[in-house]
């Protein structure tokens, strides 16, 4: 019988111990790390739990059924707008006071129809998919740090428009406001990949992305971001890791403090929202941050979605963007591209 070494720890010192030992030895590992590093799941990459599936990079690991999208249904109930303006003025109030210059502000969004995660992840196409089944889906377009022949790279996504607006890519791209939050993440994670890597650079700035979904798709800005790692860095890949949690794209700056202001303005812990999951394959590593996710809580089902908040922003907007976020990717024959979408019954109703 296969033993699987599942292993649930609850301090950043005790994770980066674990994975720098697999790394030394070059065991391969996969990792899924909660927002909060409260509930941490590691194990060998040929240990997999049976309740654990996923699909990122070369790395699978798929449910033995089949599943269609027609089979595949859920609905959710935007958050109350006056919930949301309540926290949206707390932390616009904090940035007035100086205390942080960009607060990812988050909601959940309860399950309003029935929900089968397995059917999700199998129809949903993304570039990182997660399931903890009964417990957790993600379905992921943003990577977190990737790392290959020594180089450590992330991605960071800030800025989104619906992508069915007239002229939609230059109202993103010349969006003072968007301009101003992007580039405050991308010299946060160059400050972040700074602290364990040399030669930061950033080699792309503010490139658009189109991401496909059932409600007409999203045009999104993203950055690489590139450092240079010692030899054997290996040796320290759970260090690495954690120096660089949270992720700066679903945080803010300055982030410590940010994290304090995310706390106290949502109310309630994101657990796996928000999170990172990824793999070591002994040589290379790959890894997403886990939004666009739905999670359970007290026996129901939510989605998560958020968005920057600058003190430029505005409620409506804001407000906004959060019912765009809610969405599952799923495609006619799994191709992404602009009118393969099929028709998926996940849509945000206000309440």
């Amino acid at each position: 019988m296969l033993f699987y070494y599942v292993i649930v720890l609850n301090k950043k010192a005790e994770i980066a111990k674990k994975l720098n030992h697999w790394g030394t030895s070059k065991t391969p590992f996969f990792f899924i790390i909660d927002f909060e590093c409260k509930q941490p799941i590691l194990f060998k990459l040929d240990e997999a739990p049976e309740y654990i599936f996923y699909n990122i990079g070369q790395q699978k690991k798929l449910p033995i059924s089949d599943y269609s999208p027609s089979n595949s249904e859920a609905n959710f109930s935007l958050i109350e707008k006056a919930t949301f303006s309540k926290a949206f003025n707390k932390v616009q109030q904090e940035i007035y006071l100086g205390n942080s210059y960009l607060t990812n502000l988050s909601f959940p969004h309860k399950q309003s129809s029935n929900i089968d995660l397995k059917g999700l992840f199998q129809s949903a196409n993304a570039p990182y998919k997660l399931l903890i089944e009964d417990q957790c889906l993600v379905f992921s377009p943003e990577p977190f740090i990737k790392i290959h022949d020594h180089q450590i790279m992330s991605f960071p996504m800030k800025g989104t428009i619906d992508a069915r607006i007239p002229d939609a890519a230059n109202l993103l791209m010349e969006n003072k406001k968007e301009q101003a939050e992007h580039a405050t993440i991308v010299d946060l994670i160059r400050n972040d990949l700074s602290i364990v890597a040399k030669n930061v650079r950033v080699e792309s700035f503010r490139y658009l992305e189109y991401i496909g979904s059932a409600k007409g798709g999203l045009l999104q800005t993203s950055s690489k971001i590139v450092g240079d790692l010692v030899q054997n860095y290996e040796q320290n890949i759970g260090s690495i890791l954690m120096k660089l949690l949270p992720a700066g794209s679903i945080s803010g700056a300055p982030k410590q403090k940010t994290v304090q202001i995310i706390e106290q303005a949502e109310e309630r812990p994101r657990n796996y929202y928000t999170g990172v999951f990824g793999y070591f394959d002994g040589r290379e590593l790959q890894s997403s941050v886990m939004i666009r996710c739905i999670q359970k809580h007290e026996g129901s089902f939510y989605y998560h979605s958020g968005g920057g908040i600058t003190s430029q922003s505005n409620l409506a907007d804001e407000y906004q963007e959060l019912a765009q976020k809610i969405y599952v990717p799923i495609y006619r024959d799994n191709q992404i591209s602009k009118g393969e979408s099929t028709t998926c019954s996940i849509s945000p109703t206000t309440v």
